[in-house]
Formats: structure tokens, sequence, C-alpha cells
């Protein structure tokens, strides 16, 4: 017997510094007089970040108690296939917030919230939502992407009222202490094990009673269907991509000069205005009436001055000659010995403050200028209308800028350098994300082709909509296909210009549609699982055409049935027959039992 948990959310403060407190699992785990043999591990994703510790232990004397806690829900955004997943093999599901972090809870409610109700899908798993800590009014906060909305607390009723969505049980715990921990939160949390334990009992005791049978001769046992192959999803290369862009310098069309004009460091201007406000402003992406920040508009006038007209030498690479790169001089000498570590910083997703400040405290050895150029950056990185961020700047309150900032220039004429004819359409992009994303287009925009200096490129063999969708992933690094004809477009589109990951991608999405349709929908479905073959076979998906075949000879009995199913070549009729489910043997055997059953004129409970 086992029972598992499954815990969301982060019950600590995010913008305070005591963030040393135990999480809530954890206290309930160690302080239980129920809980026995506590067994943790750490689960790492594919960026060597943990997503969620897996706790085991023992509950009620001999039941397996199994909990997974993931403190971020990042998981939903980064790999929906294993939070649903988790969400589907949960008996409970516990989701915790802090009370003092209005932001944190206003993004779980928006954003998430709806992703747990669409992994749920209806089913009846108790919920249990947790407001954690005591409500204050404390000194403003001073990190460096605050809002004045993120010091406010969460109100009662705004907890009860989330839990009214979900059908929740709603706690206010007011600190993790024994009485909170084991009386309040752990009697709740009890409840439902025990409900859930009564559950699987009752279950359980009816499989027993329908496998009893009144007569000697038993009926044939159908075996389970072979397990088909799993497909596993890529790691993201998202900020990876970025930053070799930025190492290789292809496509580069803004070059930052010192005042002597001694050294030169080249980047690209849709990265840079997709994560600063100054950068657009410098750019004229938008004008300071756009901006109404006299803070922003001070540092840009005093830190760059932009030389209109003025090209570069032919060192940089892969602009056409008609789009000149842009000159700008960087009027703080300081500040431009340090710009290669800081083009890192932002070009590697703006997430690794703590690796920025050492690099500039190695290479200046001042605390003075050290400071001094961390508050320019800072400024940079600022939000208009909002405080600027003075001290304590952590990675946590500023990371993933670019899969959310570059959606802004996706399908916009705004700094675009290209522009794609398709279907009598144009669509525009920018170069410099195509090549950072896309080897195929890398190749097509720096080699000896005609795209390399052309402004207007002609796109074949796909439709408008199918390319939009292939640009928007390679943009915010997501999809979300709306059907799995859709699907089967984009892994084409994908195929074609070599995109494995969003090949993987619409592999598992097809996947995952196909499995969650039942029996009778697949039977009146028009949808031709062949075809999909065809192409998968076609277009050299091949984890994705060993699935479906598996998958047809799974669902013998339905697909044989339909004409599509003559249109198997030799080999494949062969492979489906040889794993068809249920087996010929099998359906002798039924058939044999059948014939006694009737000649010995009794009564069958199962047939």
């Amino acid at each position: 017997r086992s029972v598992n948990i499954v815990a969301f959310g982060n019950e600590r403060e995010s913008f305070s510094e005591e963030n040393q407190q135990p999480s809530l699992i954890w206290s309930y785990l160690g302080r239980s007089a129920l809980i026995s043999q506590i067994d943790s591990s750490l689960s790492a994703s594919h960026v060597g970040n943990p997503v969620f510790t897996e706790h085991q232990a023992s509950v009620f004397g001999n039941v397996r108690l199994v909990v997974h806690d993931c403190p971020a829900w990042d998981i939903f955004d980064s790999d929906w296939y294993t939070s649903c997943r988790l969400i589907g093999g949960a008996d409970i599901i516990v989701i915790k917030y802090s009370v003092n972090d209005k932001t944190s809870f206003q993004e779980l409610k928006d954003s998430y919230i709806p992703m747990v109700k669409k992994a749920l899908n209806h089913c009846s798993v108790p919920v249990i939502i947790s407001a954690i800590g005591a409500r204050k009014n404390g000194v403003p906060c001073t990190c460096p992407l605050c809002t004045p909305e993120r010091r406010s607390c969460v109100t009662t009723s705004e907890g009860v009222q989330l839990a009214k969505e979900l059908g929740a049980t709603y706690l206010e715990l007011h600190t993790l202490n024994d009485f909170y921990i084991q009386k309040y939160f752990g009697g709740v949390l009890e409840y439902f094990m025990i409900q859930s334990l009564n559950q699987k009992s009752s279950e359980k005791m009816k499989k027993r009673k329908k496998t009893q049978k009144c007569h000697r001769v038993q009926p044939p046992q159908l075996e389970q269907p072979e397990k088909m192959p799993i497909l596993k999803g890529e790691a993201s290369q998202y900020d990876a991509d970025l930053h070799n862009l930025l190492c290789c310098c292809q496509c580069a069309d803004v070059a930052f000069y010192a005042e002597d004009l001694s050294s030169v460091v080249e980047a690209h201007k849709v990265i840079l205005c997709s994560v600063s406000s100054l950068f657009m402003l410098l750019f004229e992406v938008k004008s300071p009436i756009d901006i109404s920040d006299t803070s922003i508009m001070q540092m840009a006038q005093s830190l760059f001055t932009v030389q209109a007209g003025a090209a570069l030498p032919p060192a940089a690479h892969g602009v056409p000659s008609c789009i000149p790169p842009v000159r700008v001089v960087v009027k703080d000498s300081v500040f431009c010995s340090c710009l290669p570590d800081i083009l890192h910083f932002i070009y590697s997703g703006a997430c690794q403050w703590e690796r920025l400040e050492e690099d500039i405290k190695k290479k200046l050895k001042d605390s003075e200028k050290t400071e001094h150029v961390l508050e320019k950056v800072k400024c940079i990185l600022k939000t208009p209308g909002k405080l600027n961020p003075v001290k304590d700047c952590r990675s946590h309150q500023i990371k993933r800028l670019h899969n959310t900032s570059l959606r802004l220039f996706f399908n916009t004429p705004v700094l675009a350098d290209v522009i794609f004819k398709i279907q009598g359409a144009t669509v525009p992009a920018h170069r410099a994300v195509l090549v950072a994303r896309c080897e195929v287009m890398a190749a097509m925009f720096n080699g000896n082709y005609l795209e390399a200096n052309s402004i207007l490129v002609p796109v074949y063999g796909v439709s408008k909509d199918t390319f939009l969708s292939f640009l928007e992933y390679l943009y915010t690094d997501s999809c979300c296909p709306a059907s799995i004809l859709q699907a089967m477009s984009l892994l084409i589109c994908a195929e074609m210009y070599q995109v494995m990951r969003l090949q993987h991608i619409c592999e598992l999405y097809i996947i995952t549609q196909l499995q969650s349709m039942p029996s009778r929908e697949l039977a009146s479905t028009s949808l031709s699982i062949v075809s999909l073959l065809k192409k998968a076979k076609f277009h050299n998906s091949d984890c994705l055409s060993t699935w479906l075949l598996h998958f047809i000879a799974t669902n013998y009995l339905i697909f044989s049935q339909k004409p599509e199913f003559q249109e198997l070549s030799v080999e494949e009729r062969n492979f489906v027959e040889l794993h068809r489910w249920p087996s010929n043997l099998y359906l002798k055997q039924l058939a044999d039992y059948r014939n006694y059953v009737h000649s010995q004129k009794c009564h069958c409970t199962v047939m």
C-alpha cells in the first residue's frame, strides 16, 4: 500500500533574505509521530537545477509514503509532460504560497492554476491550499525588479476564492511550529491519506470479487499489450544558442567602441532591446515619451553616443551591405572595459548575476569601480517607472528574460532585417535570432547563398501558419499546436530546417493526444493514423513512426476494420500482426472457452 503526495509552490518569501527556513513538507515529515524511515533525494532537470525533491517514508506503520516537493512552478513551463505525470499519479496535491509575496501569488493564480486544472482533467484528487506566514508590512523592498504590489499581502478572501476555484481545502499556517504542522496541516493531510487508502482498498476488493469464478474451467487470461517505446524530451539550448551568437558574432548589427576607438565589441540590437528599455531608447525602438523615465534617459545620454550612418569596417559578419552596423561610442572607460563581461551576462539569459559580480571584481580589483559598473548594469536592466535596484540583486529575481522578451519582436517589423515571403504574405524576422537558433538558417544567411545578401527571402513547401509557429518557437523556445495535423505540419517544417528539439516536441504532442483518445473516438475519427505513419517515416521521424506502429498493433481490432489498414506495407503489416493485441492465440482460447460454456449450459459471470 502506498500514498503519493505532490506539493507545488514556494512558501518562502522570495524577496526576503531569511530564506533558510525549512519547507512545509520537510517540517511535517520531520515532526509527525506517524512518519518514520525518511529518505530524500533531488531530481535534476536538464539545466542542472533541482526540479523537485523526492521524499520516501513510512506512515501508519507499513504504508509507503512518496512525496514530490516542487518549490518552483517553472516545471510547468520547462517540462509540461513531467508535471502532468506527477499530477496524474498523485493521491493528494498540496499548493503552497507565502502570504507576503503578492506577485508570486498573482502569477500562481493567473498562469499556473489553469495548468493544474488542465492536468487534473476533472479527476477527484483532494487539493490542499496552504497560505504560509504572518502578514506584515515591512521595509520597502530593494530588489532590482521590485514593484509596489510585491509588498502587499495576500488576503484570506483571495486564498479562499482560489480554493473555491479548485474545489480545495484552504489552510492558513501563520508559522511552521508544532501546532500548525502536526495538529492543523498534519491532521488534514492525514485525513486525506486515510481516505485515499480506504478508496484503494475498496477498489481492490471490487476487483477481487470480480475475479471469483463459479465454474471449474477458467476463462483465458488476456495479457496486457506490449509497452510502447517511450519518447524522451530533449534539453533546451535556448540560452546557449544566444550565448554562442555573441561568441561567433554572426549577423552583428551594432558595435561598441571606446572613445579612443582602441577596442570594439560587436552585438545585436534585437537581443539588447529584448532585455533593456535603455537600449530600446538608444536604438530608437521607443521614444523618450514611451520610456518616461528620466533616470534611464540620463543614463543613456551619459553612457553612450550613437554615431548615425557610421559604418563599421568589413569585420562585421553576415550583415547585408544594405544594412550597415551602427557604431556606438561608450563614454565611460571603466564600463567599456567590462562591456564584454556584461554582454556575456545578457546573452546568457541575464540569470548569472553573482558570476557577473565576481568577473567584474577580478577585472577591476577596485570595490568603488566595481560598484560603479554594477549600478549602471542595474539601470540598464531597469523597468521604466519602477524603483531602481540599489542592492541585493539576485539571479532568481531577474532570470528568464529572453524567452519572454524576444516575443515582443516576433512577427513585427521593428528592427527586422529580413522578410520572408510565403503564400503571398510577408513575415518580418531578425537574422540574429534565426542564425542563433537554426543551423540551416545560419548556413543560409552566412554562406555563399543568395539569401545572405537579400532582404526578401521566399519560403516554399510550408503554409504561412505553420511557418509562423516555427518562427515563434525560434523566438520563444515554446510551441502549442492546435491539433495533431498542425503538429505534424510543424514537425515537417522542423525537419526541413533541422531543428531537432522542435521535432521532438511535436512528436510528444502527437503521442500524448493519441494516447488520451478514447477507443470510441479512435474508431470514429477521420484522422488517418496510417497517413501519419507514412509522413513520420518520410520525414525521418523514427521514434514517432515506431510508436505509431505499436499504437496500431495495440489497437488492432479498431484499425483492422478501417480501409487505411490496407495501405500498410508488407513489412509494416507483418510487424502489426506479430505484435497485435489481443493476440490470435488469445482469441482462439476465448472461442474454445465460449464453446465449453455453451456445451455445459452454464451461466458465465464473465461473459
